[in-house]
Parts: structure tokens; C-alpha cells; sequence
């Protein structure tokens, strides 16, 4: 029977039992617990010193208000990250190539920062809608356009997530069809096609890190409007 190149992001089920919140756990175990000792190994060493770089980086931009979300944000980045590039691997399942998936974190977290901004300061997160000196005929088609590019922002981060994903987890593997249909017809052009898969593929563990980054980074971006 010929699959569909797209039934590898149909959500995987065994025995009728859907598997990803088994997808959506495991990250979380891969992940030891920093003890209370004075010296650790290497590895919490090093996931150490990414979770402090990260947390300065992200959190330099925000007020003190934005720094209670610290955890959040940090934790969710670490979580995207190993998502993405547990999904790299053979046999393996990506849970970010649903749009259910990243709508469902990035709604929630969109409506958190909109919810802030207007209960500290009402005034300026209604004034965004709005810019100052605006001609008087123009002020009703502004504020619809604003109202919309407001609620386009959470579709945007969900969508942006599982676009880049979903395509080069498909451009993989029509490479690598293409690489294993050419091999016994034209080996030479299959070694090429299958070093530009190679390439490919660390283009590919470089967007699995950069898109975590992006989607974490505008979460703080808009946070940042509204503190």
C-alpha cells in the first residue's frame, strides 16, 4: 500500500491509545534535576549555564513586571527545543507539526500578555490600537485593521511554528525518496542528492532550535507591550 507523504504527521496511536501525550511527556524525563550539591556533572553544568544565558537574554528587553514570567518562558523553550529535535529522529513522532498543538500554547499565552496589559494600564494597550494624530476619517478603518492584526498574532505564532516544521520534514523526505529510488538507476546522482540530505538535514536541527527561539521570543516581545 503507497502512504501519503503526509501520514507521517498524522498522530500516532497504538492499540487504539493516541500517543501524544506519551510525545508530550518524555522531554520532561530527559531532563535530569539539579541536586543541591556543590559540584554537579557536565551535563547539569552545561544545562545550567544554557537556561541562565537564555533567561538573560530573553528577559534583558522586559520590565521587572515581565520577569515573573521567567520560568514560563524558559521552560517552554527548553520544551519546544527538545521537541523539535526528538522529532528529527528516526521513527519518531513531531507533536509541534499540529496546528492544534501550537494554537493550544500560543492562544493561552497570547490572551495572558493582551489580559495584563489591560489590567495594569488599560489606557496604553487601548492606545495601541490607535496611533497618535491619525486623521479623523481613518480612525474607525485603523482600529478595525488593529483589532485584527491584534488577533492575528497568536494565529500567526502557531501557524509560523508549524509551517516551518511541517516543510522541511517534508523536503527531507521527498530527498530521501528521491535519494533511495536514484541509487540503483544513477548512483552517483544519488550520493549527491543524499549529501545535500546530510546538509539538509542540519539546516533542519538549526530551524528546530531557531523556531522555539522565535516562537518564545515574540511571546516576550508582546509581553513586553504589555507590562
Amino acid at each position: 500500500m503507497t502512504l501519503s507523504f503526509f501520514d507521517q504527521f498524522m498522530s500516532p496511536t497504538y492499540l487504539g491509545i493516541p500517543l501524544m501525550a506519551l510525545a508530550l511527556t518524555l522531554p520532561w524525563v530527559l531532563y535530569p534535576t539539579p541536586s543541591a550539591r556543590w559540584l554537579n556533572n557536565r551535563f547539569l553544568a552545561l544545562q545550567g549555564w544554557f537556561i541562565n544565558r537564555f533567561t538573560q537574554q530573553l528577559l534583558l528587553p522586559l520590565s521587572l513586571g515581565g520577569h515573573k514570567w521567567a520560568a514560563l518562558l524558559t521552560s517552554l523553550m527548553i520544551f519546544l527545543i527538545t521537541i523539535n529535535m526528538l522529532g528529527l529522529l528516526p521513527y519518531t513522532f513531531t507533536p509541534t507539526t499540529q496546528l492544534s498543538l501550537n494554537l493550544g500554547l500560543a492562544v493561552p499565552l497570547w490572551l495572558a500578555t493582551v489580559l495584563i496589559g489591560m489590567r495594569n494600564q488599560p489606557t496604553h494597550a487601548l492606545g495601541h490600537l490607535l496611533p497618535e494624530g491619525t486623521p479623523g476619517p481613518l480612525i474607525p478603518v485603523l482600529i478595525i485593521i488593529e483589532t485584527i492584526s491584534l488577533f492575528i498574532r497568536p494565529l500567526a505564532l502557531g501557524v509560523r511554528l508549524t509551517a516551518n516544521l511541517t516543510a522541511g520534514h517534508l523536503l527531507i523526505q521527498l530527498i530521501a525518496t528521491a535519494a533511495f529510488v536514484l541509487l540503483p538507476l544513477m548512483p552517483v546522482v544519488a550520493i549527491l542528492t543524499s549529501t545535500v540530505l546530510v546538509l539538509l538535514t542540519l539546516l533542519e536541527v538549526a530551524v528546530a532550535m531557531i523556531q522555539a527561539y522565535v516562537f518564545v521570543l515574540l511571546l516576550s516581545l508582546y509581553l513586553q507591550e504589555n507590562v
